[in-house]
C-alpha cells in the first residue's frame, strides 16, 4: 500500500517524492547524531565517551558508628577441648557473655524477638529470649580500648568433645557484646553485637572463624556484618595459619554446609587501585557481590562487576569526596613537611 502511494506520489510530481526523501533522511541523521537529545549512540562514541545508558542506583548510607570489635588472634589453637581466645576491642566499656552449645533455632527465634518483641541489650535479655537452651556460660567484663585476650573454655566436667555432625542443632560458640552503661546505650544506635563461632572438634575439623556477626540495633533491627572483597596485588589469605593442604579440607568443610565464597573470592587482593584504570583509588562497593574494586571515574562506566561479571544492582561509596580530598590534603602536607605532625 505504501509503495503505491509512494509511485503515485512520484507519478504526479517526482520534486514532491524527493522532498520526502529528503526529510527521511534528515530525521534519520538527526536521530543518529543526537540532534534531539537522544544522546550519540554508544557505536558511534569513542571509549572515553562510553558511560552506561542504564544507572545503576546508589544506595543511601547512614554512618553509624560500632563500639564493638571482635577477633580470634590464635585460631589455628582453638578446639572445643583447648577453649578459644577472643580479643575484644571496644570503644565503651562492654560485657563479653560467651555461650557454649547455644541452639540455632533459639538464637535466630531470640533476634527475631529483638525485632519484634524487646530490645537485646544485656546478657539477661538474651537469656531470657534462649530460654537457657545453651550448655555453658561464661562472662567478662571488658574496659575502654582495652585489647587484652580472654580465654572461653568449656569445664572439665562438661564432658563435651563434638557438638555432632552436620547439620547441627547448636552453634558451637556464641560471643554477645554489651554495652556495660547504661548511658551508652542512649548514645549508639547500636547497642550489642552477637558473633556466631564455629570451633573445630572431633566431628567437623573446619578451623576456628566468626561464621556469623549480628549487628543490634536500639530502634529494633538487626543487620548481618559481610565483608567486602577488595582488589589487591598480594594474595591476602582467608584462611590464616593453614598450610595449603589444611586450606583445602577447609574449603571442602565449608562447600559441604554452604558456606564457602567463590574461588576468586577467596584469593582477593587487596590493593587501593581502580581494577580498571590502575591509576584512581578505589572507593565504590558493587551490590550484591560486595567487590571493592571501582574509583570514582570508573564507577559510572560499569553495569557489570569488572571482576565476577555480576550484574550490579546497588553501590555505595566508601568515603565522600569531601573526605577523600581532606584526606589528598593532609598526605600532601605530609610529603612537604615529613618532620611535622598533623
Amino acid at each position: 500500500m505504501a509503495t503505491v502511494f509512494l509511485v503515485t506520489l512520484y507519478e504526479y510530481s517526482p520534486l514532491f517524492y524527493i522532498t520526502v526523501v529528503f526529510i527521511c533522511f534528515l530525521v534519520t541523521s538527526g536521530l543518529v547524531l543526537g540532534w534531539f537529545g537522544l544522546g550519540v549512540p554508544v557505536i558511534l562514541r569513542n571509549s572515553e565517551e562510553t558511560e552506561s545508558s542504564i544507572r545503576v542506583l546508589k544506595k543511601q548510607m547512614r554512618q553509624v558508628k560500632n563500639p564493638f570489635g571482635l577477633e580470634i588472634p590464635h585460631a589455628s589453637a582453638a578446639s572445643v577441648t583447648k577453649g578459644v581466645t577472643l580479643a575484644p576491642d571496644c570503644l565503651e566499656d562492654c560485657i563479653l557473655t560467651c555461650y557454649w552449645g547455644c541452639s540455632v533455632q533459639k538464637l535466630h527465634e531470640a533476634l527475631q524477638k529483638h525485632v519484634y518483641c524487646f530490645r537485646i541489650k544485656t546478657p539477661q535479655a538474651l537469656e531470657d529470649a534462649l530460654y537457657s537452651e545453651y550448655l555453658y556460660r561464661q562472662q567478662y567484663f571488658i574496659k575502654k580500648n582495652d585489647k587484652e585476650e580472654k580465654c572461653c573454655q568449656l569445664p572439665e566436667d562438661a564432658q563435651v568433645v563434638d557438638f555432632g555432625p552436620v547439620p547441627r542443632s547448636r552453634y558451637p560458640l556464641i560471643a554477645l557484646l554489651t554495652l556495660a552503661d547504661e548511658e551508652d546505650r542512649e548514645i549508639y544506635d547500636i547497642i550489642s553485637m552477637v558473633a556466631v563461632i564455629h570451633v573445630p572438634d572431633e566431628s567437623y575439623r573446619l578451623s576456628c572463624r566468626i561464621l556469623y556477626q549480628y549487628l543490634l540495633l536500639a530502634q529494633g533491627q538487626y543487620h548481618d556484618l559481610k565483608q567486602l572483597f577488595m582488589s589487591a596485588n598480594s594474595t591476602a589469605p582467608s584462611l590464616s595459619d593453614t598450610s595449603p593442604g589444611e586450606a583445602s579440607t577447609d574449603r571442602s568443610l565449608l562447600e559441604k554446609v554452604g558456606l564457602a565464597e567463590d574461588e576468586s573470592e577467596l584469593h582477593e587482593e587487596s590493593s587501593k587501585d581502580c581494577v580498571v584504570c590502575q591509576n584512581g583509588t578505589v572507593n565504590w562497593v558493587l551490590l550484591p557481590c560486595r567487590h571493592t574494586c571501582l574509583c570514582d571515574g570508573c564507577i559510572k562506566y560499569f553495569q557489570q562487576c569488572p571482576m565476577c561479571r555480576q550484574f550490579v544492582q546497588e553501590s555505595f561509596p566508601l568515603c565522600s569526596k569531601k573526605e577523600q580530598d581532606e584526606d589528598e590534603s593532609t598526605r600532601v602536607l605530609q610529603d612537604v613537611l615529613p618532620g611535622r605532625v598533623f
